[in-house]
């Protein structure tokens, strides 16, 4: 029961973030274009869970046989992982990274590479039995393959790996690496 609350309030802090930045995004021209869903494990059996919308940026260009385009992610996640103390600790994320993507083909190929660098926030620090970070303020670096499909491309799947750490900024260090797989769709 109390996994299932935390996951619900993970679910609903996305909620009230992503809609409370959906009007002014309507009012200045910039809407979010997608959403997605991710989950999937890391080290030491930690296991994440995520819900995040996309915003595109205008800016296109095309390079080394293919396009690349930018969009921004605002995603909260969800870690449960092993306690110091025993039994599971849930941990809530905030993140926004800027990604790069690169599609092949002149843009035409429904496959995709992604890769970018932001800031997330942790509700506490990341505190369990094999690892201890000395900051709740992270970077959250991205690398991602994946494919567009369906009506005018709307939905995409991914398989992305996201390590977070501070970067080497402040000591202990130790970073969490995660395995994710995402499903996107276009509003």
């Amino acid at each position: 029961m109390k996994r299932r609350n935390e996951l619900l309030r993970c679910v609903c802090l996305a909620a009230v973030v992503t809609g409370g930045l959906a009007s002014p995004a309507r009012a200045q021209g910039w809407q979010p274009s997608s959403f997605f869903v991710q989950g999937g494990v890391g080290e030491d059996r930690v296991q994440a869970a995520a819900v995040g919308v996309q915003w595109p940026w205008a800016w296109r260009a095309n390079a080394l046989g293919g396009e690349l385009s930018v969009q921004t992610e605002l995603f909260v996640a969800l870690w449960r992982a092993r306690a110091a103390a025993g039994g599971r600790e849930n941990f809530q994320q905030l993140g926004l990274v800027p990604v790069l993507r690169y599609r092949f083909g002149d843009g035409r190929s429904p496959w995709f590479l992604e890769g970018g660098i932001g800031v997330s926030v942790t509700n506490k620090r990341f505190d369990t039995r094999d690892k201890t970070f000395s900051t709740n303020w992270n970077f959250s670096d991205n690398l991602a393959f994946g494919r567009s499909f369906g009506e005018q491309a709307r939905h995409e799947v991914s398989l992305r790996l996201q390590h977070t750490s501070n970067g080497g900024l402040k000591k202990p260090n130790p970073g969490l690496n995660l395995v994710m797989l995402r499903y996107a769709a276009a509003f």
